[in-house]
């Protein structure tokens, strides 16, 4: 029996990670086998664990711990589902407790050193996680430092594969400027809003195509996509594993990638942020925004797909060095939102995109008001934090997931 195929925004999947760190020091714990083993009840190390509609699951690093949607979320429930990952958030920090560890929010480590620190999942599918060390060495920050929120949108058929990914592929520009939490790595501010996204994209340098260009190509039916994507990376990839063990489309690492096994695209360059609810707020907004592309709200799909590629990338390059302090200025492609100006900061269009939903997200709406949670996180380290300073901000965070509120 196949999977079944819903048709486009009917459903959404969604997927948070985070890090486990100790409660003292917080430097990160890699203790998630011990607390899967530890939570499952038994006596081995399990990779997923069922909670209902939330689950929880392994990465590739030990010291992260990914909750996911067991099932595909209405997507006219979906804000009904950050309750539901909180609760899960109490009951793994509930958990973590016997290991003097809790969870932390944020997309990157602060002060993590993943040279010395980084250890692999140790269990399921480590044989995957060892050919991607052997090849890439997963000890950097885009392997091993790295925390995010992915979002699976589904497509019944090729026509919505093709409708789906255009939209994509155009908004992905501007969701860093939302979405942002990363400006701080080895102890210190990076100059860039969403580091993790500045590391991501050289982190499979070896082999180029299996990151392209982070935005996608401008492909848009299934056959195209394996032939034109798929197969390239599979052949570039081949003479680093002879063994084929990494041959699946979830190789590609671009910014939003084809599922085909789940008939979706996956998003993933969403940083992670402070509570679930200010997640789920931005999945609901990118999801509606999405529907309106479409739907062909502002433009017709043949100009969504024809918009130049290089073009995509400069904003796309801007978003993460600069995220909510980032300011638009190629009319055409804000034209292709409805947005009439000339010029746009980031809080405009994300503002005037927001009015446009009807959506009322006062998590979004906390966002769009004071910035990024790395403009925030910035504002209250100042020039040059030490790592006192570090240590009160991830505290303070780490209570703002336990409690399931936002960061002031």
């Amino acid at each position: 029996m196949g999977i079944r195929k819903w048709s486009l925004f009917e459903v959404a999947g969604i997927e948070l990670e985070y890090m486990i760190a100790r409660r003292d020091t917080l430097d990160v714990a890699a203790v998630c086998d011990q607390l899967m083993k530890h939570a499952s009840g038994g006596d081995k190390v399990v990779d997923e664990l069922d909670f209902g509609e939330i689950g929880w699951s392994n990465e590739l690093v030990n010291h992260v711990l990914e909750f996911k949607t067991s099932r595909p979320a209405p997507m006219h429930a979906l804000e009904s589902y950050a309750g539901r990952f909180q609760q899960q958030v109490i009951a793994a920090n509930h958990q973590l407790a016997a290991f003097n560890s809790m969870l932390l929010p944020g997309a990157m480590h602060p002060w993590m050193d993943p040279m010395k620190e980084t250890i692999l999942w140790p269990e399921a599918y480590n044989e995957i996680y060892e050919a991607y060390n052997r090849i890439f060495d997963c000890r950097g920050h885009g392997w091993a430092n790295l925390q995010s929120m992915h979002i699976n949108l589904p497509f019944r058929d090729d026509a919505e594969f093709g409708k789906l990914m255009a939209a994509i592929r155009y908004l992905m520009p501007i969701m860093p400027m939302l979405t942002a939490s990363s400006p701080v790595a080895d102890a210190r501010l990076t100059g860039f809003a969403d580091y993790r996204l500045h590391v991501y994209r050289s982190n499979a340098k070896r082999v180029p195509s299996v990151s392209g260009n982070v935005v996608p190509e401008p492909v848009f039916d299934i056959k195209g996509y394996e032939n034109d994507v798929l197969k390239p990376i599979y052949k570039d990839i081949a003479p680093y594993d002879p063994e084929g063990i990494l041959q699946y489309e979830w190789l590609n690492s671009r910014g939003a990638i084809a599922r085909f096994d789940r008939s979706a695209i996956e998003i993933r360059i969403l940083d992670v942020q402070e509570c679930p609810a200010a997640d789920i707020a931005v999945a609901a907004l990118i999801c509606d925004v999405l529907q309106l592309l479409v739907t062909e709200t502002w433009k017709d799909l043949s100009y969504l797909k024809a918009f130049e590629g290089e073009k995509l990338q400069t904003i796309y390059n801007e978003s993460v060095c600069t995220g909510s302090e980032s300011c638009i200025t190629d009319k055409e492609y804000l034209a292709g939102l409805g947005f009439t100006k000339k010029r746009a900061t980031a809080k405009e269009l994300w503002a005037y995109l927001y009015s446009t939903t009807g959506l009322r997200l006062p998590a979004a709406e906390y966002i769009l008001d004071n910035g990024s949670l790395s403009q925030r996180i910035t504002q209250k380290l100042g020039k040059d934090p030490s790592k006192e300073d570090l240590h009160a901000v991830w505290q303070t965070l780490g209570t703002c997931l336990d409690k399931g509120r936002q960061f002031i």
